[in-house]
């Protein structure tokens, strides 16, 4: 069955899109099966190692109806802006970290937004070609739980991105929609760079002794049993949390924490992988 022909404002966004993904050397998305397992503190903190480590770094949160980044790096009261060229300049962290947000968009911040499917496609395609992200290193893509539309879209919209970090939590009914992420980019053929099990241990701020809340290896031996990339444990310590409220990724808030640290470690990985490919 022959294609439909492309109306001129088609050809004109799909030439937009194309300018735009063409000066972002890799795409990160970082995906979960389920709700509250740390998808968007992960998306933060690899997002500014990797700024910390010297990259031009993008980061893209398309949570459409809860969008939490701009909380996590105390930006959500700022305003977008319009270039020479009719384009969103995202809101820069230092040191060298762009973020898009659909918080930025919202009148109120605790104004719910109610769209069906199409409009959230709709929404993610400007927040890549309407966006004036300028020549990147990485664009990390903080995505909404699941593999509804928002995961749909992107697949199609960016078919070459260098993959997805999968974030789960060490018990098995986290562990068990983990799964369905998985099966999700094998259905869509895109590459699984690997796993990540957070919340992996509580660490005792007062004895630094290690306590297994919610138990731990989950995520490890799933990604075995998968024959996919492991890439680390990232503990549960209260500061990682208190350093969202605050807006500052623990990275940079407490450098030498053992979550600190384990960020960095998985950055690395990712990073050799990508360059390597």
């Amino acid at each position: 069955m022959p294609k439909p022909m492309m109306s001129g404002g088609d050809i004109e966004s799909e030439t937009r899109l194309r300018n735009s993904l063409s000066r972002i050397r890799h795409v990160i998305i970082v995906m979960s099966g389920k709700g509250g397992v740390g998808k968007s503190t992960v998306s933060s903190n690899l997002a500014q190692a990797l700024s910390m480590k010297g990259y031009q770094t993008g980061l893209m949160d398309i949570d459409i109806t809860g969008p939490n980044i701009p909380k996590m790096f105390h930006i959500e009261d700022e305003k977008l802006y319009v270039n020479d060229e009719n384009k969103l300049i995202p809101i820069s962290v230092p040191p060298s970290l762009s973020v898009m947000s659909m918080a930025f968009l919202l009148p109120e911040r605790d104004s719910a937004i109610i769209w069906r499917g199409p409009m959230k496609t709709s929404a993610i395609r400007q927040f890549i070609e309407d966006v004036e992200w300028g020549d990147l290193d990485y664009l990390i893509i903080d995505m909404p739980p699941g593999t509804g539309d928002e995961a749909m879209s992107i697949v199609q919209l960016i078919p070459k991105a260098d993959g997805a970090v999968i974030v789960t939590t060490p018990q098995d009914v986290a562990v068990l929609d983990s799964r369905k992420s998985i099966s999700f980019a094998a259905q869509t053929k895109l590459h699984i760079l690997g796993l990540v099990e957070n919340m992996s241990g509580f660490v005792c701020p007062h004895c630094n002794e290690v306590t297994e809340i919610f138990g731990s290896g989950g995520g490890e031996r799933a990604a075995e049993s998968l024959s996919i990339p492991f890439l680390g444990r990232v503990p549960l310590e209260p500061s990682v949390a208190v350093s969202g409220d605050s807006g500052m990724p623990i990275v940079i808030s407490e450098p030498e924490s053992k979550s600190a640290a384990a960020f960095n470690s998985i950055v690395d990985k990712i990073i050799k992988t990508v360059e390597k490919a």
